[in-house]
């Protein structure tokens, strides 16, 4: 298969860095910039998140573009309390060998497509707090990328933030809503946490074999996931810890993973008691599609993805040392 030449927008938190990873060491990503948004953690904190993870896969070549650090019209509430207070499941990991560039996100994001129109496919793993901005200062933004390809949302109306809303558009609806006006479903493709929740858990005997692969990348991966792990069997009930951001990258890598997909309208609701509910009208009087939805992926072949980059060994250092602790719970993580 073709290099893929990706943008990613990021929040960098634990699952997160397993999606770099699958960009930067994957060998079907060739990542030009990554740009930062508060989310999961605040803005710094995620910046300094995405060059440890760029530095796991041996990119340190890669720029990162801090962004906007806060939602468009409200306060920032993070997700701190699920990928741990550094976003990283609190392991300690030592701050990076590089330094993040001066350009703001919001320029990058309006810069890079318009010095290759056309090439650069767009991978957003946050709150579209960046996403939004941008397209307030260029409509046709969307139109100026090969594709965009978002985390977002919850498409069965199962949230993992509230009762009916996950945690990107729950962070910043206004923003979401911004990004649903501009798309169209030949521009922009949705994966929800739905897809993760139902096709992309790390079950104890995936963790098992995780930290068995041994190499930099997979203990990294294993072990920046703890506080996630136990968030996941204590509020999700999941049997094991999902990964939302690596199976929307997985997806921008190799469509053909989809199994299942649909094209809705879509909108995002801002109002306080279904605030970042995904609103979808499929009555035949709907408004046109604007989002193409993903619905399932094969499971399979995501986690032989996974599991393949994550076997690579690197040839940089890694962040981690021998004494960072293990993953909690059952022999092999939990």
């Amino acid at each position: 298969m073709p290099v893929l030449p990706l943008l990613v927008d990021t929040d960098t938190g634990s699952d997160d860095a397993v999606a770099l990873l699958l960009a930067a060491a994957g060998g079907l990503g060739d990542i030009r910039a990554v740009t930062t948004v508060a989310g999961n953690v605040p803005v710094g904190t995620g910046t300094r998140n995405a060059l440890i993870s760029l530095e796991t896969a041996g990119r340190t070549d890669i720029p990162v573009h801090p962004g906007c650090a806060r939602p468009m019209t409200r306060t920032l509430s993070s997700a701190q309390h699920i990928h741990g207070e550094d976003g990283m499941g609190d392991i300690g990991l030592p701050d990076p060998s590089t330094a993040c560039r001066n350009t703001h996100a919001v320029d990058a994001l309006l810069s890079y497509p318009r010095e290759h129109p056309g090439e650069l496919t767009l991978v957003t793993l946050a709150p579209l707090t960046n996403i939004a901005a941008a397209l307030l200062r260029d409509p046709g933004l969307f139109t100026r990328y090969r594709h965009v390809y978002c985390m977002a949302g919850a498409a069965d109306l199962r949230g993992n933030i509230s009762p009916t809303a996950e945690f990107n558009l729950w962070a910043d609806p206004e923003a979401a809503r911004i990004v649903t006006q501009a798309a169209t479903p030949d521009t922009v493709t949705w994966i929800g946490w739905d897809v993760s929740r139902k096709d992309a858990v790390m079950t104890p005997a995936d963790q098992q074999r995780l930290e068995q692969l041994g190499t930099p990348m997979a203990t990294f991966a294993h072990r920046i996931n703890r506080t996630v792990a136990d968030w996941a069997r204590e509020v999700t009930g999941l049997p094991g810890y999902d990964l939302p951001d690596p199976v929307a990258m997985a997806v921008a890598l190799k469509p053909d993973l989809i199994t299942e997909q649909e094209q809705a309208h879509v909108a995002v609701s801002v109002a306080d008691d279904t605030r970042g509910q995904m609103i979808i009208d499929r009555r035949v009087s709907a408004p046109a599609p604007n989002i193409t939805l993903v619905r399932r992926v094969d499971e399979t072949g995501f986690k032989q993805l996974l599991f393949d980059t994550l076997s690579t060994p690197v040839p940089t250092r890694s962040p981690l040392t021998d004494t960072a602790p293990h993953v909690p719970g059952t022999g092999s993580g939990s």
